[in-house]
């Protein structure tokens, strides 16, 4: 009966537990105020209550639950005698237990589990006083009245409350209406076209099942069926996995090969002079097979391991790319195909410019320039690049069928499936594999890296392999040391070592230095260099063939060049290049920098350095400033592409950039015969149209021509230097040919040259002409092969010529200033011929020019590691000999190449380049 009452108490009177106009919504808000019921299950399979109260204040007091109690205890006897309550929520106390038979246990309720935050001080004087129970039943009176006046300020603000719950239900109910009946709208809109669509694929689906039925039923397709089940069963899934100790022989093969095929790429025949005895044995040693022989055999003979090395490090490449892919017989193929590639190219190369491959010739393909190397290439190296190609299918052919027949899924195998991933077998295959794929790539890279370092473990290991580097030769370094170490050991490329003494206040103390040596210089100038138009010719691969030992002729090949050369600034320009270098050339020319204090890994300036520079200061700024950014223009008769002239030409801040490519393009190009280049005549005659002729508009042209480029058959009609024409010694045949081409070119430049200097002479404003041949052309063999002829080899004529409208017209400087030069100086030469005022960067390099009048990269004389040095007669000067001012002019020309390429650029923010008025 106690546990009936229980239950009646705590269920309540649904009728008086919540007002007529209470909703739904409003009792699950709990605006009564009454609190929240929480029901837990316990761990004796109970179900336990908690009671939360409300947090205004309002909950039942301990008072209510003691009524509660009470009236349980006397039967019921409190609902006679108490006065009538309001109608209120009433919570089983805190502790009650339910019963699984529906029955309640307040044994262990709790008589203060109610006590609202609110009454913190109430509480704490109830605790010292024994309540009654009738105490407890006046004061639920009293909360219960409290909480129920209608004037109540509580009460008001539940009310309001309640009617906004009560319109936020309403208008939710209205919005979920509105959504269901729209999306029931589009979906009985759909519905046609969805059922059309769903009925149409089952039926196509249907009529492929019917005729997939109906095909296989042929009799035919069984026989095959049974014939590929046979097969499969039978032998695809019994084929056998290629044993470890095959994929070795493979492997030690196919390196082994690579290794021969890559040197030689760097060897040719020997020529001889006609008439000149060479015994077999002799013939049999120089011969490409005897250096191949030589360069294997040497490992046992000499005790020098440079095949061993290449042998090991192309080892590694190949490992590398077996465990990255992780299939052995694709990596065969990917590798076999790069190494072909790499050895035929690099073989023409060679043949064509006596350089092997280097890293910066990669650029040439990302810039786009495939299309410009193939035009270099002939009919002979078309049918070696024809049976290169056969050979990499053949190889790709049967890689791809050994793929197949090979078992093996993976050299490191394997799986990704769910069922066996997890085992242990498995998840170490996969850790090895990846491990290995990784550590490889990272021995390759930290290998590449370090070799041209000294001391890393990379220089040691090489260096105890016989690896002696000549990097002043990359030809040398490729013959002696192989094409892949040299390859390697460009790969990483450092400008330049960091000059002593470098640091901001020394470079702002150079640069003042230097400022008061051009204001020295600057006292008897009288002219400006801007106030006139100058035009700097790059001539390709020109110079006096008649200079070279053993090469003459019945008729002077350059006799208006040569009379130019006698009237005017001229002399020998000391190029670091032969055969090739076209780029560096140039860009000593426009910069006043000088290859020569570069470190010796830094091949190619346009490729290597120009590109990842913010700031490079040419000399075609110096008008731009004066006359306005138009006034530079740039020329060249080829690709605009080639040596990424395109950006660096932008770079430099050429407004416009002519070629015969792309836009704007140089029109009217035209080559002489049958010759693949565009001829020097038709390249001056688009400089020409381009000249600014209005007074004060005055330029700065940048003109790199072609005529004269490799390779150099037999292209032009009536040469008058073949034949009886001829009259060289102690040459091959195949120099024969090479140098008469080349001859008549020099003689077509040699008018084209002298028309173009006429027509300026016709202009009524200043031009200048800065005219210089780049490099020789690489057709010397003879010659090369003597070590005393290098640095004659590296010389090519330039000269410095005014019109007639300049007061520097027929101006020649004395010997001691013009005999001997380097592309680096020609800007302080030509405002030294214009008796023109100059920066402090140039009153430097004029003072240079005085103290070394010319240098080189140590390639210029090919038996040192020392750069060049020449005096102003054109002997060498040795790093040993040179004075104490020498000495400190490069150590100045260090700090200078090395602020503006490789340290801060402190030189930007002063005066340095800066030309007082």
């Amino acid at each position: 009966m106690q546990d009936e009452q229980g239950q009646r108490q705590y269920a309540g009177d649904t009728s008086h537990d919540t007002p007529d106009n209470a909703s739904l919504f409003e009792q699950l808000l709990d605006t009564d105020g009454i609190g929240y019921d929480t029901v837990i299950p316990g761990d004796d399979g109970l179900i336990h209550t908690h009671h939360t109260p409300a947090q205004q204040g309002t909950s039942p007091t301990n008072s209510e639950t003691e009524i509660e109690q009470d009236t349980v205890d006397t039967n019921d006897k409190t609902s006679e005698t108490a006065p009538k309550q309001p109608a209120v929520k009433a919570a089983p106390p805190i502790g009650a237990v339910f019963r699984p038979d529906g029955s309640v246990d307040f044994t262990d309720s709790s008589a203060d589990s109610s006590k609202t935050t609110g009454d913190s001080e109430d509480d704490s004087e109830e605790k010292d006083e024994p309540s009654t129970s009738a105490d407890s039943s006046q004061r639920s009176n009293e909360t219960a009245e409290d909480i129920k006046t209608p004037g109540d300020s509580g009460f008001q603000a539940r009310h309001a409350f309640t009617g906004v719950a009560a319109l936020l239900g309403k208008a939710w109910n209205t919005v979920r209406s509105a959504v269901s009946t729209a999306w029931a709208a589009v979906v009985s809109f759909f519905a046609p076209v969805f059922g059309a669509i769903a009925h149409g694929w089952r039926t196509f689906a249907s009529t492929i099942v019917r005729g997939w039925h109906a095909f296989t039923s042929l009799k035919a397709v069984q026989v095959v069926f049974s014939a590929c089940k046979f097969f499969k069963t039978r032998i695809w899934d019994k084929r056998m996995r290629f044993s470890f100790a095959f994929y070795t022989i493979v492997f030690i093969v196919v390196t082994a090969a690579s290794v021969i095929g890559l040197q030689w790429s760097v060897y040719t025949e020997p020529t001889y002079a006609k008439g000149q005895v060479v015994d077999d044995q002799t013939k049999a040693l120089n011969s490409v097979a005897g250096q191949l022989t030589s360069f294997v055999s040497q490992i046992w003979l000499h005790q020098s391991y440079q095949a061993w090395l290449n042998f090991i490090v192309l080892g590694v490449l190949y490992l590398t790319i077996i465990l990255v892919i992780n299939r052995f017989w694709v990596a065969t193929a990917v590798f076999g195909t790069l190494m072909t590639v790499f050895a035929i190219a690099d073989k023409i190369k060679v043949e064509l410019r006596n350089e092997p491959i280097i890293p910066a010739d990669l650029q040439f393909i990302t810039g786009g320039n495939g299309d410009s190397i193939m035009s270099f290439t002939t009919k002979k190296d078309m049918i070696l690049i024809n049976s290169a190609v056969t050979g990499v299918i053949w190889l790709i052919v049967v890689c791809v069928v050994l793929q197949f027949l090979d078992r093996r899924r993976g050299l490191i195998p394997y799986t990704w499936k769910r069922s066996a991933f997890v085992s242990a077998k498995n998840i170490t295959a996969m850790v090895c594999r990846w491990a290995t794929a990784i550590l490889s790539v990272v021995l390759c890279v930290s290998f590449t890296w370090g070799l041209p370092v000294e001391g890393s473990w990379a220089k040691n290991f090489a260096t105890g392999l016989s690896d002696a580097p000549q990097l002043w030769d990359a030809m040398g370094d490729a013959t002696a040391n192989g094409p892949t170490m040299n390859f390697l050991r460009l790969a990483h490329v450092k400008i330049m070592d960091k000059p002593n003494e470098y640091s901001k206040e020394n470079m702002e103390a150079l640069a003042k230095k230097y400022a008061g040596e051009a204001e020295t210089i600057n006292q008897t100038r009288t002219a400006n260099l801007t106030d006139n138009t100058v035009i700097m010719v790059l001539s390709e691969s020109f110079s006096d063939p008649t200079r070279v030992p053993g090469v003459s002729f019945a008729e002077d090949p350059m006799p208006q060049i040569r009379a130019i050369k006698s009237a005017t600034t001229s002399g020998l320009m000391l190029s670091p290049g032969y055969g090739g270098g076209t780029a560096n050339i140039e860009y000593q020319a426009l910069t006043g920098l000088n290859m020569a204090n570069y470190d010796s890994s830094l091949s190619i300036a346009y490729q290597q350095l120009v590109p990842k520079l913010k700031w490079t200061p040419t000399f075609n700024k110096l008008w731009n400033e004066a006359n306005g950014k138009s006034s530079s223009l740039a020329f060249h008769a080829y690709s605009r592409t080639m040596y990424l002239r395109d950006s660096n030409y932008n770079k430099f801040g050429f407004f416009k950039f002519y070629a015969s490519d792309g836009k704007p393009k140089l029109n009217g190009l035209q080559p002489i015969d049958s010759s693949w280049y565009a001829s020097d005549s038709s390249f001056y005659s688009g400089i020409f149209t381009n000249i600014n002729t209005d007074a004060g508009n005055n330029q700065f042209i940048q003109a790199v021509s072609m005529q004269n480029h490799l390779p150099y058959a037999d292209w032009y009609q009536n040469n008058q230097f073949k034949y009886a024409g001829d009259t060289s010694t102690d040459i091959t045949e195949d120099e024969r040919t090479n140098i008469e081409t080349y001859a008549k070119g020099v003689n077509y430049t040699d008018q084209a040259t002298a028309d173009f200097l006429n027509q300026l002479n016709q202009i009524n404003s200043p031009i200048t002409v800065i005219f210089y041949g780049d490099h020789l052309p690489g057709i010397y063999a003879t010659a090369s092969e003597d070590k005393n002829n290098q640095i004659g080899l590296h010389e090519t004529d330039y000269f410095i010529w005014s019109n007639t409208a300049s007061a520097s017209a027929g101006t020649k400087l004395d010997d001691s200033s013009s005999a001997y030069t380097s592309s680096n100086y020609f800007m302080a030469q030509a405002a030294q011929h214009l008796n023109a005022r100059v920066s402090p960067y140039l009153a430097f390099l004029t003072k240079m020019h005085s103290a070394i009048p010319a240098m080189s990269v140590s390639a210029s004389a090919g038996d040192s590691n020392q750069p060049v040095y020449l005096d102003d007669a054109g002997n060498r000067i040795l790093t040993k000999d040179l004075t104490a001012d020498q000495k400190s002019l490069l150590h100045d020309y260090q700090l200078i190449q090395y602020d503006l390429t490789a340290g801060k650029q402190y030189l930007r923010n002063t005066d340095f380049m800066t030309v007082a008025k």
